[in-house]
């Protein structure tokens, strides 16, 4: 329950953080006046009375919106100045996700979240993971004639990420995997030859990478998960298509951390077992 105020606390406590905006805007209390649309006399009242009255609810609204903080804010009712917009602005935004390899996003995002863990959830198969022919086969119709040269600045970005003292885990559905050993559904067309070289190339990866690169499969008909990355405690990213959509507040950082952590918790294959699951689908081939 919150604990409440004293009426002239609350009134002192306006009265404060209204000068505290006039000055950090550096606003007169004339242009705030002319903004609010009263007397310049009803602002120096408002800043030099001693009583318990607060204004209205209209004048501390207009107040607020004119000095660029929250009415929350001006009343004590929160510690943080900024509206509710810019609240939500800075702890989400979308962020175009072109339809190519590791884009400059992304890669400031893991830049940004050296050290720390990294949980993510790849919309198809990890770039971390393919091969060169791999990935020239997936990226040709997106990168057109530039294929070579863009794959090229990729890898150099994903040789950093893999050289980073990150840890990564990653946790994919078990179809994804078994998809491209079949060359079916997204992998259809894909060549046999392609497709054995990136099985051999998730078995070299994942056993040099272990224990800081730990691979999951969970089973979709009991598990979903929309393609995410979690950057550690600063930031959770949802790709959507042609957007991401990045949240940095604590709270729903949290709650995509506990959803991985469930996909790993409740993986069909383990991290451990993988290598074995890779070589009986290799076989298979």
């Amino acid at each position: 329950m919150q604990k409440k105020t004293d009426k002239r606390l609350r009134a002192d406590l306006f009265r404060t953080r209204l000068a505290e905006a006039l000055q950090t805007r550096g606003t007169t209390q004339s242009a705030l006046a002319r903004a609010v649309g009263v007397d310049r006399s009803t602002i120096s009242q408002l800043l030099k009375g001693s009583g318990a009255r607060l204004p209205n609810a209209q004048v501390v609204g207009e107040c607020a919106s004119a000095l660029g903080v929250s009415a929350d804010w001006l009343l004590g009712l929160t510690d943080r100045p900024e509206t509710a917009a810019d609240i939500l602005a800075n702890t989400m935004s979308l962020t175009e996700a072109p339809r190519a390899l590791v884009d400059e996003q992304i890669f400031q995002w893991h830049k940004e979240a050296a050290g720390y863990k990294i949980r993510h959830v790849p919309a198809g198969l990890s770039d971390m993971l393919k091969t060169r022919k791999m990935m020239e086969w997936e990226y040709a119709p997106h990168l057109g004639r530039s294929t070579r040269q863009a794959i090229g600045a990729s890898e150099d970005r994903l040789t950093w990420m893999r050289g980073t003292q990150s840890d990564y885990e990653m946790a994919m559905p078990l179809y994804e995997i078994e998809s491209l050993v079949r060359g079916e559904g997204y992998y259809a067309g894909l060549p046999r030859d392609i497709r054995e070289a990136q099985i051999d190339r998730l078995l070299d990866v994942t056993r040099q990478l272990y224990p800081r690169l730990r691979v999951y499969l969970f089973d979709a008909r009991r598990l979903y998960s929309a393609p995410i990355t979690i950057f550690g405690p600063l930031l959770a990213v949802i790709y959507i298509g042609q957007n991401y959509m990045a949240f940095r507040d604590t709270e729903r950082v949290q709650a995509l951390t506990q959803h991985f952590d469930h996909l790993v918790r409740e993986a069909h294959v383990t991290a451990r077992q993988l290598p074995d699951h890779l070589h009986a689908l290799r076989a298979a081939l």
